[in-house]
Protein backbone atom coordinates (compact mmCIF):
# COMPACT_ATOMS: atom_id res chain seq x y z
CA UNK A 1 0.00 0.00 0.00
CA UNK A 2 2.77 2.48 0.93
CA UNK A 3 4.52 1.89 -2.40
CA UNK A 4 1.41 2.54 -4.50
CA UNK A 5 0.29 5.57 -2.53
CA UNK A 6 3.75 7.09 -2.70
CA UNK A 7 3.86 6.54 -6.48
CA UNK A 8 0.60 8.46 -6.87
CA UNK A 9 1.79 11.28 -4.61
CA UNK A 10 5.10 11.50 -6.45
CA UNK A 11 3.21 11.98 -9.69
CA UNK A 12 1.05 14.64 -8.05
CA UNK A 13 4.05 16.57 -6.73
CA UNK A 14 5.75 16.31 -10.11
CA UNK A 15 2.95 18.52 -11.48
CA UNK A 16 4.10 21.37 -9.25
CA UNK A 17 5.97 22.91 -12.17
CA UNK A 18 2.77 23.03 -14.23
CA UNK A 19 -0.28 25.24 -13.78
CA UNK A 20 -2.86 25.35 -10.97
CA UNK A 21 -5.43 23.38 -13.01
CA UNK A 22 -3.08 20.40 -13.29
CA UNK A 23 -2.44 20.44 -9.55
CA UNK A 24 -6.12 20.69 -8.66
CA UNK A 25 -7.05 17.87 -11.04
CA UNK A 26 -4.32 15.64 -9.62
CA UNK A 27 -5.73 16.32 -6.16
CA UNK A 28 -9.17 15.38 -7.49
CA UNK A 29 -7.80 11.98 -8.58
CA UNK A 30 -6.26 11.44 -5.16
CA UNK A 31 -9.57 12.36 -3.51
CA UNK A 32 -11.53 9.96 -5.72
CA UNK A 33 -9.12 7.18 -4.78
CA UNK A 34 -8.98 7.77 -0.99
CA UNK A 35 -12.36 9.35 -0.13
CA UNK A 36 -14.41 6.09 -0.05
CA UNK A 37 -12.18 4.92 2.82
CA UNK A 38 -12.96 8.08 4.76
CA UNK A 39 -16.69 7.77 4.11
CA UNK A 40 -16.68 4.11 5.15
CA UNK A 41 -14.82 4.85 8.37
CA UNK A 42 -17.24 7.70 9.03
CA UNK A 43 -20.21 5.35 8.63
CA UNK A 44 -18.61 2.98 11.14
CA UNK A 45 -17.96 5.78 13.63
CA UNK A 46 -21.58 6.94 13.44
CA UNK A 47 -22.88 3.57 14.61
CA UNK A 48 -22.91 1.68 17.89
CA UNK A 49 -24.01 4.68 19.96
CA UNK A 50 -27.19 3.11 21.38
CA UNK A 51 -29.04 -0.16 22.00
CA UNK A 52 -32.23 1.30 23.49
CA UNK A 53 -34.14 4.57 23.37
CA UNK A 54 -34.39 4.67 27.17
CA UNK A 55 -31.63 6.72 28.83
CA UNK A 56 -30.02 5.60 32.06
CA UNK A 57 -31.58 6.77 35.31
CA UNK A 58 -29.49 9.04 37.51
CA UNK A 59 -26.30 7.14 38.36
CA UNK A 60 -27.00 4.27 35.93
CA UNK A 61 -24.13 3.30 33.70
CA UNK A 62 -22.88 0.94 31.00
CA UNK A 63 -19.58 -0.17 29.51
CA UNK A 64 -19.91 -1.55 25.99
CA UNK A 65 -17.66 -2.96 23.28
CA UNK A 66 -19.13 -2.96 19.78
CA UNK A 67 -17.91 -3.80 16.30
CA UNK A 68 -19.43 -1.78 13.46
CA UNK A 69 -19.04 -3.63 10.16
CA UNK A 70 -19.44 -1.45 7.07
CA UNK A 71 -20.51 -3.28 3.91
CA UNK A 72 -18.72 -1.54 1.04
CA UNK A 73 -21.19 -0.69 -1.79
CA UNK A 74 -20.23 -1.30 -5.42
CA UNK A 75 -20.24 2.42 -6.17
CA UNK A 76 -17.43 2.97 -3.67
CA UNK A 77 -15.09 0.46 -5.31
CA UNK A 78 -14.35 2.17 -8.65
CA UNK A 79 -14.33 5.57 -10.32
CA UNK A 80 -13.72 6.83 -13.86
CA UNK A 81 -10.52 8.83 -14.28
CA UNK A 82 -11.91 11.18 -16.96
CA UNK A 83 -15.00 11.95 -14.85
CA UNK A 84 -12.99 12.61 -11.67
CA UNK A 85 -11.24 15.77 -12.93
CA UNK A 86 -11.93 18.79 -15.14
CA UNK A 87 -10.05 17.48 -18.17
CA UNK A 88 -6.34 17.43 -17.37
CA UNK A 89 -6.30 13.62 -17.14
CA UNK A 90 -8.09 11.12 -19.35
CA UNK A 91 -8.64 7.46 -18.62
CA UNK A 92 -11.14 4.71 -17.98
CA UNK A 93 -12.38 3.02 -14.82
CA UNK A 94 -9.92 2.37 -11.99
CA UNK A 95 -10.34 0.95 -8.48
CA UNK A 96 -10.58 3.09 -5.37
CA UNK A 97 -8.52 2.15 -2.33
CA UNK A 98 -11.38 -0.19 -1.35
CA UNK A 99 -11.74 -1.83 -4.77
CA UNK A 100 -9.78 -4.66 -6.34
CA UNK A 101 -7.44 -5.17 -9.26
CA UNK A 102 -4.64 -3.12 -10.77
CA UNK A 103 -5.00 0.60 -11.24
CA UNK A 104 -5.88 2.15 -14.57
CA UNK A 105 -3.78 4.62 -16.54
CA UNK A 106 -4.27 8.37 -16.25
CA UNK A 107 -2.96 10.17 -19.34
CA UNK A 108 -1.72 13.76 -19.23
CA UNK A 109 -0.75 15.08 -22.71
CA UNK A 110 1.33 12.13 -23.94
CA UNK A 111 2.48 11.06 -20.45
CA UNK A 112 0.91 8.07 -18.69
CA UNK A 113 0.67 7.78 -14.91
CA UNK A 114 -0.30 4.48 -13.31
CA UNK A 115 -3.00 4.78 -10.68
CA UNK A 116 -2.59 2.71 -7.48
CA UNK A 117 -4.29 -0.66 -7.24
CA UNK A 118 -7.21 -1.40 -4.93
CA UNK A 119 -6.78 -3.24 -1.65
CA UNK A 120 -9.93 -5.37 -2.17
CA UNK A 121 -11.76 -4.51 1.08
CA UNK A 122 -15.37 -5.86 0.85
CA UNK A 123 -16.20 -5.04 4.49
CA UNK A 124 -14.61 -2.66 6.98
CA UNK A 125 -14.86 -3.53 10.72
CA UNK A 126 -14.40 -0.84 13.36
CA UNK A 127 -14.23 -1.80 17.07
CA UNK A 128 -15.39 0.87 19.53
CA UNK A 129 -15.19 1.04 23.34
CA UNK A 130 -17.86 3.21 24.94
CA UNK A 131 -19.19 4.13 28.39
CA UNK A 132 -22.37 5.94 29.41
CA UNK A 133 -23.78 7.41 32.61
CA UNK A 134 -27.23 8.71 33.54
CA UNK A 135 -27.79 12.30 34.68
CA UNK A 136 -30.86 14.25 35.78
CA UNK A 137 -34.00 14.71 33.67
CA UNK A 138 -33.60 11.34 31.90
CA UNK A 139 -30.42 12.45 30.17
CA UNK A 140 -27.49 10.17 29.38
CA UNK A 141 -23.95 11.16 28.45
CA UNK A 142 -21.75 8.74 26.45
CA UNK A 143 -18.01 8.87 25.81
CA UNK A 144 -15.68 6.98 23.48
CA UNK A 145 -11.93 6.83 23.65
CA UNK A 146 -9.07 4.84 22.20
CA UNK A 147 -5.50 5.89 23.11
CA UNK A 148 -2.92 6.28 20.37
CA UNK A 149 -1.94 2.90 18.95
CA UNK A 150 0.92 2.25 16.54
CA UNK A 151 1.47 -0.85 14.43
CA UNK A 152 3.79 -1.27 11.44
CA UNK A 153 4.04 2.44 10.77
CA UNK A 154 0.29 3.08 11.14
CA UNK A 155 -0.96 4.99 14.20
CA UNK A 156 -4.57 5.72 15.19
CA UNK A 157 -6.37 7.61 17.95
CA UNK A 158 -10.10 7.99 18.59
CA UNK A 159 -12.39 9.93 20.90
CA UNK A 160 -16.05 10.88 20.91
CA UNK A 161 -18.97 12.03 23.01
CA UNK A 162 -22.74 11.71 22.74
CA UNK A 163 -26.01 12.54 24.46
CA UNK A 164 -29.40 10.85 24.72
CA UNK A 165 -32.48 12.59 26.17
CA UNK A 166 -36.01 11.32 26.77
CA UNK A 167 -38.46 13.62 24.98
CA UNK A 168 -41.76 12.04 26.10
CA UNK A 169 -41.31 13.52 29.58
CA UNK A 170 -42.04 16.96 28.12
CA UNK A 171 -45.25 15.94 26.36
CA UNK A 172 -48.38 15.76 28.59
CA UNK A 173 -50.48 12.60 28.26
CA UNK A 174 -48.09 11.16 25.65
CA UNK A 175 -45.53 10.56 28.41
CA UNK A 176 -47.78 7.75 29.69
CA UNK A 177 -47.28 5.67 26.56
CA UNK A 178 -45.56 2.30 27.22
CA UNK A 179 -42.69 3.26 24.92
CA UNK A 180 -39.37 5.05 25.14
CA UNK A 181 -38.72 7.87 22.65
CA UNK A 182 -35.49 9.84 22.75
CA UNK A 183 -33.33 12.32 20.90
CA UNK A 184 -29.74 11.14 20.41
CA UNK A 185 -26.64 12.78 18.97
CA UNK A 186 -23.00 11.70 18.79
CA UNK A 187 -19.67 13.03 17.53
CA UNK A 188 -16.53 10.93 16.91
CA UNK A 189 -13.07 12.00 15.75
CA UNK A 190 -10.59 9.49 14.32
CA UNK A 191 -7.00 10.54 13.57
CA UNK A 192 -4.63 8.20 11.75
CA UNK A 193 -1.24 8.48 10.09
CA UNK A 194 0.82 6.24 7.81
CA UNK A 195 4.56 6.41 7.18
CA UNK A 196 5.19 6.57 3.44
CA UNK A 197 7.81 4.56 1.61
CA UNK A 198 10.31 7.17 0.42
CA UNK A 199 13.75 5.47 0.27
CA UNK A 200 15.52 8.76 -0.47
CA UNK A 201 14.40 10.33 2.79
CA UNK A 202 15.97 9.71 6.17
CA UNK A 203 12.97 11.51 7.73
CA UNK A 204 9.90 9.57 6.69
CA UNK A 205 6.98 11.72 5.52
CA UNK A 206 3.52 10.73 6.77
CA UNK A 207 0.07 10.65 5.23
CA UNK A 208 -2.57 11.81 7.73
CA UNK A 209 -6.26 10.92 7.49
CA UNK A 210 -8.58 12.71 9.95
CA UNK A 211 -12.27 11.86 10.07
CA UNK A 212 -15.03 13.70 11.96
CA UNK A 213 -18.36 11.85 12.13
CA UNK A 214 -21.64 13.28 13.45
CA UNK A 215 -24.99 11.55 13.81
CA UNK A 216 -28.39 12.85 15.00
CA UNK A 217 -31.28 10.42 15.59
CA UNK A 218 -34.80 9.95 16.86
CA UNK A 219 -35.06 6.64 18.74
CA UNK A 220 -37.97 4.42 19.75
CA UNK A 221 -37.82 1.23 21.82
CA UNK A 222 -40.03 -1.08 23.87
CA UNK A 223 -38.75 -3.40 26.58
CA UNK A 224 -40.36 -6.86 26.64
CA UNK A 225 -38.92 -8.71 29.64
CA UNK A 226 -35.27 -9.37 28.69
CA UNK A 227 -35.75 -8.37 25.04
CA UNK A 228 -35.72 -4.76 23.79
CA UNK A 229 -36.32 -4.05 20.08
CA UNK A 230 -35.51 -0.53 18.89
CA UNK A 231 -35.75 1.70 15.83
CA UNK A 232 -33.85 4.81 14.84
CA UNK A 233 -34.14 7.35 12.04
CA UNK A 234 -31.74 10.20 11.55
CA UNK A 235 -28.87 11.88 9.78
CA UNK A 236 -25.17 11.13 9.29
CA UNK A 237 -22.42 13.57 8.37
CA UNK A 238 -18.75 12.75 7.69
CA UNK A 239 -15.90 15.19 7.12
CA UNK A 240 -12.51 13.86 5.96
CA UNK A 241 -9.18 15.67 5.68
CA UNK A 242 -6.10 14.16 4.02
CA UNK A 243 -2.64 15.72 4.08
CA UNK A 244 1.05 14.95 3.93
CA UNK A 245 3.71 16.06 6.41
CA UNK A 246 7.40 16.23 5.50
CA UNK A 247 9.64 16.70 2.48
CA UNK A 248 9.99 14.60 -0.67
CA UNK A 249 13.22 14.22 -2.59
CA UNK A 250 12.12 13.75 -6.19
CA UNK A 251 14.52 14.03 -9.13
CA UNK A 252 17.06 15.73 -6.86
CA UNK A 253 14.64 18.42 -5.66
CA UNK A 254 13.43 18.74 -2.10
CA UNK A 255 9.73 19.60 -2.19
CA UNK A 256 7.54 20.41 0.80
CA UNK A 257 4.51 18.22 0.25
CA UNK A 258 2.01 19.42 2.81
CA UNK A 259 0.77 22.49 0.92
CA UNK A 260 0.43 20.50 -2.28
CA UNK A 261 -1.57 17.60 -0.94
CA UNK A 262 -3.74 18.95 1.88
CA UNK A 263 -7.25 18.00 0.80
CA UNK A 264 -10.55 18.41 2.58
CA UNK A 265 -12.87 15.88 0.97
CA UNK A 266 -16.46 16.71 0.13
CA UNK A 267 -18.63 16.10 3.19
CA UNK A 268 -20.82 13.01 3.11
CA UNK A 269 -24.33 13.86 4.37
CA UNK A 270 -27.14 11.32 4.29
CA UNK A 271 -30.28 10.07 5.96
CA UNK A 272 -30.21 6.76 7.81
CA UNK A 273 -32.57 4.20 9.32
CA UNK A 274 -31.66 1.66 11.95
CA UNK A 275 -33.31 -1.44 13.42
CA UNK A 276 -31.97 -3.70 16.16
CA UNK A 277 -32.44 -5.38 19.50
CA UNK A 278 -30.84 -5.77 22.91
CA UNK A 279 -31.00 -8.91 25.04
CA UNK A 280 -30.31 -8.69 28.77
CA UNK A 281 -29.06 -11.49 31.01
CA UNK A 282 -28.85 -9.91 34.47
CA UNK A 283 -26.42 -6.97 33.94
CA UNK A 284 -24.99 -8.44 30.73
CA UNK A 285 -26.36 -6.78 27.56
CA UNK A 286 -26.01 -8.29 24.08
CA UNK A 287 -26.93 -6.19 21.05
CA UNK A 288 -27.21 -6.37 17.27
CA UNK A 289 -28.53 -3.91 14.70
CA UNK A 290 -28.43 -2.98 11.04
CA UNK A 291 -28.25 0.52 9.56
CA UNK A 292 -29.67 1.30 6.12
CA UNK A 293 -27.67 4.07 4.45
CA UNK A 294 -25.33 4.65 1.49
CA UNK A 295 -22.72 2.67 3.44
CA UNK A 296 -24.81 -0.09 5.14
CA UNK A 297 -23.49 -1.09 8.55
CA UNK A 298 -24.08 -4.10 10.81
CA UNK A 299 -23.32 -3.71 14.51
CA UNK A 300 -22.80 -6.37 17.17
CA UNK A 301 -21.78 -5.73 20.75
CA UNK A 302 -21.62 -6.85 24.35
CA UNK A 303 -21.51 -4.85 27.54
CA UNK A 304 -22.36 -4.45 31.20
CA UNK A 305 -25.36 -2.26 31.90
CA UNK A 306 -27.02 -1.07 35.12
CA UNK A 307 -30.04 1.04 34.25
Amino acid sequence: MKKYLFTLLAGLIGLYSYGQNELEDSKALLESYVAPLGYSLGAALNNGWYNTAKPHHLGGFDFTITTNIVIIPLGAKTFTISDANSGTFTGDETPTILGEGNGGTATYSSTDMEMPKGLNIPVLPMPVIQAGVGLIKNTEIDVRYMPALELKGVSTELYGFGIKHDILQWLPIVDKLPLSVSFQAGYTKLSSSLELNDPSNTIKPKANLDISATTINLLLSKKLLMFTPYLGVGYNSTKTTFNIDGEYNIAGYKIEAKDLTSIEFKSSNELRANIGFRFNIAILALQANYTISKYPTATVGVGISLR
